[in-house]
This record gives structure tokens, sequence and C-alpha cells, in this order.
């Protein structure tokens, strides 16, 4: 969908983490090799095998990244939500993309191609050391996911998932409540579980009194009971 606003793209990429360290003369070469993006809930933004001409960075909404395996199972990788940026790895590694982006709400985001990203990164090592330390952190959460999916429990995951996405301002309270911004569908495969699996759990929860079910909202008491439940 093409961009419904006209955007300050420098503003914009001046406020951004990853760029922040940069002069305006270099935020403004990287802006005029970056475009905005409009997709609506549901579009798909690139295929797996498509080509990588470059990264985004979401602005609003949510994208997820998935694959489907060959029995036609959709394995969701990665959600992702506004302020976080993706496809870097693949761009460095000029291959196709192996995972799938589709909208999973009305989303805003910038594409920034590839061609003027390398041409900052042959000036300025800092924009370097902060892409590398993107990608680490990314890698880590990667491999953390991955051991949890192997290691722990279904339940354990959810509790888990659920004690991340408390908001930081309630994560010193005794409660909390999470919204769930996308369908328990979605958050069931991004855990590595079916959504039968992943209901019959939260009902085993409410059942020991660790979760209270509102529609899209669900409370957590006593997060420390949590906690010490999770181990």
């Amino acid at each position: 969908m093409p961009a419904l606003s006209n955007l300050d793209i420098p503003a914009l990429l001046g406020r951004l983490p990853l760029f922040s360290s940069m002069l305006p003369e270099e935020i403004e070469r990287i802006a005029r090799g970056t475009r905005e993006l409009r997709v609506a809930k549901g579009d798909i933004l690139f295929h797996k095998g498509d080509p990588c001409l470059g990264f985004h960075l979401l602005l609003s909404g949510q994208i997820k990244l998935a694959f489907t395996s060959s029995q036609g199972n959709e394995k969701v990788v990665e959600i992702i939500t506004a302020g976080q940026s993706f496809g870097e790895a693949i761009m460095f590694m000029d291959t196709p993309y192996i995972v799938f982006a589709q909208a999973l709400s009305d989303a805003q985001m910038l594409h920034i191609s590839k061609t003027a990203l390398y041409e900052e990164l042959d000036n300025d090592p800092k924009l370097a050391r902060k892409m590398l330390a993107s990608m680490a952190m990314r890698l880590h959460q990667a491999m953390h996911d991955m051991e949890a999916n192997s290691l722990h429990s279904g339940k354990e995951r959810i509790m888990s998932y659920l004690l991340r996405e408390v908001p930081p301002h309630e994560a010193g309270a005794r409660s909390g409540t999470v919204s769930l911004t996308t369908t328990k569908g979605v958050i069931a495969s991004r855990l590595n579980l079916t959504q039968e699996h992943f209901s019959r759990i939260l009902h085993e929860l409410v059942t020991d009194g660790l979760i209270v079910v509102n529609g899209r909202n669900i409370d957590i008491p006593d997060l420390e009971k949590m906690r010490r439940a999770l181990g």
C-alpha cells in the first residue's frame, strides 16, 4: 500500500537510537534511500524467496515473521513491534528472505535501502557497531527462545512469556496486566505450541489462581507467586 502521508524522514531517522549519533548530513543521505510504507492488517510485506534490498524499521503496528512447513503448518519466528527493525542479517548475507512477513495489524514503517546504508557504513564505524549490537541482541534472544522451547514445558513457556509482557511500570508492583495484542494462535506458534495446547494451559493457570482472563487482557494477581511457580 503506498504511503498516505508525507513524513519528515530525516527527523524521524534522527530520533531512532540506531542513527542518533549521526550528523544531519549523514542522516539526510540515508533518508534519500528511505521510503515510507503502510500496510493493512493481513497484507504480505514480502514472501520467502523474495530478494532483500534493504531493511525495515517499524513505526507502528505489528509484523509477524514466519514460515510454512512442508506439511502446511505455520511457524511464527518473531513478532515485530513498533521501534524494532528487521531484515538486517539477511541484507548483509545478500540472500533472499528465508521467512515471509505479514501485518498483524495496520502498520507503518520505513524501508532503508541497502545501497544507501552501505555507503554510510563505509564512513561511520559507530553505525556498524550499533547494527552489530542490534543483531547480536536478536541472536541472543533467538538462542534463549530455542533453549526455552527445548528444555521448558509449555506451561513454563507461557508463564515466562506473560512475565516478559508485563508493562515495565508494573514490573515492580504486586500485580500486573498483559494485553494480548495479537491472536492466541500467533502467540502459541511463537511459543512452539498448538493453539489448543495454549488454551488448555491458560485454563490450568486460571485454575491454579495464577491468572484471570478478561477478554484480551490477562491479569496476574500476584507476580511474585508466578515467578516462584516458574522457578
